[in-house]
């Protein structure tokens, strides 16, 4: 039986894998923890002095989902990786976000030093700089594992609170605090029914939402099978380059991690895996096409824009949305002879709203499916603004007006972006542009 089928049925079910995301990164802790991350929330590197232990990890991971504070991100790293940053943490710490490319809260420690930032929209700015630095006085004599738990609770309480913690303090109300308390005790009664059936709604309407995004991931992950498949014979053919029955088993193992992490999705973010997956494996097909024709594989690219299952792009194209000024963006060597003749290529559509709409029109349900093919390739353009809100910050219509020529090109991710409350190419807030005014933490 071919081994493609063969996989079909050990799978019963679709399936593709991360893809090795590129960066600019060079190195040691940085990129250790950056790759670490994509897969584990807590990142310990082997040198790190305090270190966790595995029990340790274990109970800061538990932690995170226990306080449902996630996406968080936390790094322990050796105190010499401070001087990939000049001995700043906070850049660091900037550092490893940039790479990871995906929104969430981020803690590094590295020696005694403890940061902490947020991408926006999850925490209020400098929120958790603040939060930090209180989970050091409260637990530092208990050692670094107790300094992240209280801080992984703290967010977790932050967020179900709208992005800050709820203050402490208590005081002595006397008679006049007991009449306040009957004055406002059914209006307030009024709003909490109010906003309980609001929460309600959206969480009604983000399940849909996810529906339709897992609906357009299995698409990818069947074209991806589709395509593999079709080179099924040809690489069990005598004589073949070793190289390529090599990249074919990479597109195989790609399919499998794609289709595993689609059974795992339960968040937008989780679909960002498998587009990762996708990407990595149709390069892999690209590379195995490649070596059966007696070729060298091309250089590894960004997608397609215009339909990220075309697969790797050949070359840049300048390309305008209906309003828009234009812009380079990735394109297949088809979709790259249809601009030049002057038409539109065929544009990828998702559902949203019950309507197939071009995905850069998406809702941000669909930001990590975006973001899956292009947060690799972070030095490229516009995509990282494309995965954190620049063009899918809005529902419909997220390339409008100045949505699409926000910050372009600016900032460390080469793309202006909006990854919240980090610096340059992250947006400013927690981490500051530049300076790193509001980044916080402390030592412990």
């Amino acid at each position: 039986m071919p081994r493609f089928a063969v996989l079909l049925v050990a799978l019963f079910a679709l399936a593709a894998a991360p893809a090795a995301a590129q960066t600019t990164l060079q190195g040691g802790s940085v990129q250790d923890a950056v790759e670490a991350l994509r897969t584990d929330p807590v990142y310990v590197a082997p040198g790190a002095q305090p270190g966790l232990s595995a029990a340790e990890q274990e109970s800061v991971e538990r932690a995170i989902a226990e306080a449902d504070a996630g996406p968080v991100y936390v790094a322990v790293v050796e105190p010499d990786a401070l001087d990939q940053a000049g001995g700043d943490a906070g850049e660091l710490l900037r550092q490893i976000a940039t790479g990871s490319a995906r929104p969430g809260t981020y803690v590094l420690a590295a020696g005694r030093q403890l940061r902490a930032g947020s991408t926006r929209g999850l925490l209020a700015p400098g929120e958790a700089g603040r939060l930090a630095a209180e989970a050091i006085a409260d637990h530092r004599a208990e050692g670094l594992a107790a300094i992240l738990r209280g801080f992984v609770r703290s967010v977790g309480e932050a967020r179900a609170h709208g992005g800050r913690a709820e203050p402490s303090g208590g005081g002595g109300g006397g008679g006049g605090g007991l009449l306040l308390l009957g004055l406002v005790a059914i209006p307030l009664a009024l709003f909490g029914f109010r906003g309980a059936r609001r929460r309600r709604e959206e969480r009604a309407a983000l399940a849909a939402e996810l529906e339709d995004v897992s609906a357009e991931a299995r698409r990818d992950v069947v074209a991806l099978g589709d395509d593999i498949r079709a080179l099924d014979l040809d690489i069990e053919m005598p004589g073949i380059d070793p190289a390529a029955r090599d990249d074919y088993s990479r597109a195989l193992a790609a399919y499998e991690r794609a289709g595993q992490a689609l059974d795992r999705a339960r968040r937008p973010e989780d679909f960002g895996v498998v587009t990762e997956a996708v990407e990595e494996g149709r390069y892999a097909i690209v590379a195995t096409k490649a070596r059966l024709e007696g070729r060298q594989p091309p250089e590894r690219r960004p997608p397609c824009f215009f339909d990220p299952r075309h697969g790797p792009s050949v070359r840049d194209v300048e390309w305008a949305p209906p309003g828009g000024a234009p812009r380079p963006v990735p394109a297949c060597a088809a979709d790259a002879v249809t601009l030049e003749e002057g038409r539109d290529p065929a544009f990828r559509e998702v559902m949203v709203g019950g309507q197939r709409r071009p995905y850069w029109e998406a809702s941000p349900a669909y930001a990590g499916w975006a973001g899956g093919y292009y947060g690799g390739f972070g030095g490229f353009g516009f995509f990282p603004g494309l995965l954190f809100g620049t063009m899918l910050g809005g529902s419909m219509g997220g390339w409008g007006g100045d949505a699409y020529g926000a910050d372009y090109g600016g900032g460390d991710m080469g793309g202006g972006g909006d990854f919240g409350d980090f610096g340059g190419g992250f947006g400013g807030g927690d981490f500051g542009g530049g300076g790193f005014g509001d980044f916080g933490g402390g030592d412990f």
